[in-house]
């Protein structure tokens, strides 16, 4: 059960619809024996995992760096970081932003999409023109931001 975001004070009388989202992106270095099985197994997992949990999000591949959208409620995208730190198939794991706000999800239809590494820019830019959430709009163009000069630059194209 998702929970709704509570109003206080003098904010409106009618509470949003959509669910208070906590969300989490972060890229880790892959262990040596990542492989495409692997991939496939761990893509495999999320798709079981993640519907029972309310999680969406997608798994970007490339250049021995994973990168991952994660959201949905708290404390289930919580659960599942602390899983993944402790995952010996990551290395040192970096978030790269977090937060919680009522909005739509980015990534709605997916409860874990592989996107290769090729086409990371192609799903984003697409996510960008079709969201009309203010949050959704600004998180999608702070990943751009991270693919064209920051830590997330060095996975393109691997």
């Amino acid at each position: 059960m998702q929970k709704l975001h509570r109003w206080t004070g003098d904010e409106p009388a009618h509470p949003p619809t959509q669910p208070l989202l906590y969300q989490v992106a972060y890229c880790s270095r892959a262990s040596s024996d990542v492989d495409r099985a692997v991939l496939q197994r761990i893509v495999a997992t999320a798709q079981r995992y993640n519907p029972a949990h309310g999680i969406t999000g997608m798994l970007v591949f490339g250049s021995g760096v994973f990168f991952q959208w994660l959201e949905g409620p708290h404390e289930h995208v919580v659960a599942l970081m602390q899983r993944l730190r402790g995952d010996p198939r990551h290395d040192t794991m970096v978030e790269l932003s977090q937060g919680e706000e009522v909005r739509e999800r980015l990534f709605p239809q997916w409860d874990m999409e592989l996107v290769t590494s090729d086409h990371i820019r192609e799903v984003l830019e697409d996510a960008l023109e079709s969201a009309s959430d203010e949050h959704n709009l600004r998180a999608l163009r702070h990943l751009l931001t991270c693919l064209e000069a920051g830590p997330l630059s060095g996975i393109q194209g691997g």
